[in-house]
């Protein structure tokens, strides 16, 4: 019976494949730097449109909700629509959103557009890793995560350095400019070569309560989130009412999925074993991911002075060893390598990159950090892609793009949290550090009388007054106390990062995974 069914089942050949899996990385790519481009752009875009540093930030917070909401929806909205008419409308409402963005002479001109934007971004993310799984027979499907992979990786990487180069020798409004033409031609090809999922199954109606519920808990929780250290959290009764509503959000989404056969998120599907501890290992990368480029550049910029340009550069070599190392990951994946031993490999590594990072000092240069971020790069590497296939390993296929949708949110959410943890340690940290340091630093100490002494006596000798050079002295030994507090905080950041990475051991070690299946599955094709 196999036998005669296999005809059936074509995969696009030659210069085919190779434009629809460039089309889908691109349009991956896009949407991921398009989460992180703005970040070192945001003094110019204030400065631009009259907005506070406060009120800037909802640049990024308006993309990442709507980025979040519309991830976990993509699998119901491809199967209703079909795939290639809504993977090519999210590259035109991306594309037009950009442009959108780069004219926006107000805030919440922009803000609009961001979240416009996001909408248009998250659609592309999840339907990308379906049409390149779709492009390969199931015997590569090790190698074509391996290639989504790489667009997971590098676009987090990239943003902030395109952002830097763009905002430098240009302006703020081309880091939005230059996805139009990009847009442009992606969506063209889309038209041209991205094919319906011939597995997907049309829903009866749109789920619209489960849509609303998603949003309520979703985006509260993004904003939580996104807006909980800058407002002080639980002290802040807008943070509590956000936290309520996420709950409630998320208890009501809960309840519709498991009541209709058409809900917009199936999370029955979590009745699979493998997606729950995928969804847990996709969470814990996402943390790793996104927390670990958050902390890098906070660190050696504040600690180092190192240029936002400067910073990014740095980072690209890195990224380019995990764009080497996917293939090869993919290449064993595909030779019957168990992933798990691959997986351990690769957070073993990363816990390696990080205890290293959290013995960095003042004197600490580049030359300390390339080993270290070539061990990231490797080991995100071994990570993302057997994890990404662990996650619908099993799943029947017209289940594959909600659990692609599910793994890609949650991935997202890890993200998000990461960064919040991070922040509220760092917050907190830094007061603890700081309040150990004032103790040495008094009126009764020679060592510090000494070097405010010589601090004075520089400032002096270059023609201030008194009073001047006095004044000029302390706030020099106040740069000096900050800079050494944050480089602790910093330090004891990413020691914290590599703790939470050991939990990936237990957990990939509770993953069911049989060699034999593997075969199954392709003969079954």
């Amino acid at each position: 019976m196999s036998q005669l069914t296999a005809p059936a089942l074509s995969y696009p050949q030659g210069a085919a494949r190779v434009i629809l899996v460039l089309t889908a990385i691109t349009c991956a790519l896009l949407e991921l730097i398009d989460a992180t481009v703005v970040n070192v752009s945001l003094r110019e875009i204030s400065g631009s449109i009259g907005a506070t540093t406060t009120e800037i930030a909802w640049v990024v917070t308006a993309y990442g909700i709507s980025n979040v909401i519309i991830i976990p929806l993509t699998g119901m909205l491809s199967n209703y629509f079909g795939r290639k008419a809504y993977f090519t409308t999210s590259v035109i409402i991306f594309t037009f959103s950009s442009l959108m963005c780069g004219m926006s002479t107000s805030l919440w001109t922009l803000v609009f557009w961001r979240f416009i934007q996001g909408l248009g971004g998250g659609g592309l993310l999840s339907n990308a890793q379906t049409i390149i799984m779709g492009a390969f027979p199931p015997e590569k499907i090790g190698m074509a995560n391996a290639i989504f992979g790489m667009g997971i990786i590098m676009g987090p990487t990239f943003g902030p350095t395109i952002g830097g180069l763009i905002t430098d020798n240009f302006s703020w409004h081309w880091i939005f400019f230059v996805n139009v033409p990009i847009g442009i031609i992606a969506a063209f090809l889309s038209y041209s070569f991205v094919t319906n999922d011939p597995s997907a199954v049309k829903p009866k109606r749109i789920d619209y309560w489960g849509i609303l519920f998603l949003v309520l808990g979703v985006g509260s929780l993004q904003f939580v989130l996104e807006e909980g250290n800058s407002k002080d959290w639980f002290d802040s009764s807008e943070i509590v009412f956000f936290i309520f509503l996420a709950i409630l959000g998320f208890v009501l989404l809960v309840k519709r999925s498991l009541s209709i056969d058409y809900a917009a998120v199936n999370l029955r599907l979590y009745k699979n074993y493998n997606l729950v501890l995928g969804s847990v290992l996709n969470f814990l990368l996402g943390l790793i991911l996104f927390g670990s480029v958050f902390i890098f550049p906070l660190f050696v910029q504040i600690s180092l002075g190192w240029t936002a340009t400067q910073t990014g550069m740095f980072m690209i070599p890195g990224a380019l060893f995990s764009a080497i190392t996917m293939p090869i990951v993919g290449k064993m994946l595909g030779n019957g390598v168990n992933p798990k031993t691959i997986i351990w490999t690769g957070a073993g590594l990363t816990v390696v990159f990080l205890m290293m990072l959290s013995f960095s000092s003042p004197t600490s240069s580049q030359g300390d950090f390339y080993f270290p971020f070539v061990l990231r790069g490797i080991g995100m590497a071994c990570m993302m892609s057997p994890i990404i296939t662990l996650s619908v390993a099993g799943l029947n296929p017209r289940d594959i793009g909600q659990a692609v949708g599910l793994s890609n949110a949650v991935r997202q959410l890890g993200g998000a949290v990461g960064i919040a943890l991070i922040n509220l340690f760092l917050t907190q940290k830094n007061a603890q550090v700081r309040g150990s340091m004032l103790g040495y630093v008094t009126d009764y100490s020679q060592q510090t009388a000494e070097r405010i002494s010589m601090i004075k006596q520089n400032f002096l000798a270059r023609g201030f007054s008194m009073d001047q050079a006095e004044a000029l002295a302390n706030q020099s030994l106040e740069g000096m106390l900050f800079k050494q507090q944050a480089l602790v905080s910093y330090d004891h950041g990413f020691f914290m990062v590599g703790l939470m990475v050991l939990i990936i051991f237990p957990v990939v070690y509770l993953i069911r995974y049989k060699k034999k299946e593997k075969v199954v599955v392709s003969d079954g094709h």
